[in-house]
């Protein structure tokens, strides 16, 4: 899918010379998105949280010839082939590098990507306003109980839909998404606001709000 290659772990090769899932470096400086997104916050989710997701996959992998070079997304569609053992643990480490891969690419720095005449447009069509898709989205934020993600996902007609998912699952785990893409995402787990917003995570959509890179929607939704 050459609309999600951007977010493969890339060039197969064998975890005993380099690890196949590796980080992407950060697309700007950690205090690009002050003062919404504090420094602080992106240093632990990038090099503690996201790092620790990517190593645990290419360890979990690591004696599995079978599926160890295969792309993150494949791995995420296909979860029901692994083998039975690591088939929660690929789940929960493999969404976590995934999800992250998509989530800095969905931040800019405030000014830097605003929303376009044209994308807001596709948004209205199918929310009737883009405030009104904005207050279903923060809705669906507040209500994700515990640990989780926000996703506006458009399926193969070009629909756009609002999706909420658990822990770091996504929706291409869901076979009845298969043909979905994920063009916007929010991450509501702790870790991504707790040190500046502590427990306010109406706080904390609000001020995302202000650091969505929409140029990367809008590629997203119409392709490159």
């Amino acid at each position: 899918m050459k609309k999600l290659v951007l977010f493969s772990a890339g060039v197969a090769v064998s975890l005993s010379a380099v690890a196949q899932f590796k980080q992407k470096e950060m697309p700007y400086p950690y205090e690009a998105l002050e003062p919404h997104i504090d420094a602080a916050t992106m240093r632990v989710h990038y090099n503690n949280h996201h790092a620790g997701f990517a190593n645990n996959l290419n360890t979990i992998l690591a004696s599995h010839a079978d599926w160890k070079d295969k792309d993150i997304v494949f791995l995420l569609k296909n979860l029901e082939r692994l083998p039975a053992e690591i088939q929660t643990p690929v789940r929960n480490n493999g969404g976590g590098f995934f999800n992250h891969c998509f989530w800095w690419e969905m931040l800019a720095p405030a000014g830097t990507a605003p929303l376009s005449d044209k994308m807001k447009e596709v948004i209205a069509k199918h929310f009737e306003s883009f405030e009104k898709f904005q207050a279903e989205f923060t809705k669906a934020g507040l209500a994700r109980f515990g640990s989780g993600w926000i996703w506006l996902v458009k399926d193969k007609d070009g629909k756009l839909s609002i999706v909420s998912t658990p822990n770091q699952d996504n929706p291409l785990m869901d076979p009845a998404r298969k043909d979905d893409t994920p063009v916007l995402a929010l991450d509501v787990w702790e870790h991504a606001y707790y040190l500046k917003h502590q427990s306010k995570r109406a706080d904390w959509i609000a001020a995302y709000w202000n650091v969505v890179n929409w140029k990367k929607v809008e590629e997203l939704y119409f392709g490159k």
